[in-house]
């Protein structure tokens, strides 16, 4: 039995220490916003933030995060600026992979809250997106980050 906090909840999983985190979460927990993309942790579809870092969950064991805190898109508020940013900017399109793009964003506006663009896009460049929203990416991160320097950090 693992014991995770997922959300700000705690939870008992009956999963084998090897499992990886994303079926955990999805097939267990009904966290159905983490998406499988590549299972190798390239593609980042897979990304939830572990004690508020952007990690691909496809490739981190259950077991390993026991005792952490684990956000899945479920878990960031409505109001979180990189959110409001994505709907202002309209970034998705099919949407797929916009949930990890959302948690890495988050991760990278958070720990760097004076990134450039430049330093956003090579933050962003390992979530794939097949769609192309990458410049809207961008866009809504300008925003976000601006609505978070003025709010004194993330929500």
């Amino acid at each position: 039995m693992l014991t995770l906090k997922v959300n700000g909840k705690t939870h008992k999983v009956d999963a084998s220490k090897e499992t990886p985190l994303l079926w955990v979460l999805r097939d267990q927990l009904g966290f159905t916003g983490v998406k499988y993309g590549c299972g190798i942790g390239e593609c980042g579809t897979c990304t939830v933030l572990i004690d508020g870092k952007a990690e691909r969950s496809c490739t981190i064991t259950a077991d390993s995060v026991q005792g952490q805190e684990i956000v899945t898109i479920e878990g960031l508020p409505a109001d979180h600026p990189v959110k409001q940013a994505w709907i202002s900017e309209q970034v998705p399109q099919c949407g797929y992979c916009q949930p990890g793009m959302i948690l890495q964003a988050v991760d990278v506006l958070t720990s760097q809250p004076g990134a450039s663009k430049g330093d956003m896009a090579q933050a962003m460049d390992d979530v794939i997106c097949r769609c192309g929203t990458h410049p809207r990416v961008l866009s809504a991160m300008e925003l976000a980050a601006g609505k978070m320097k003025g709010s004194g950090g993330a929500s």
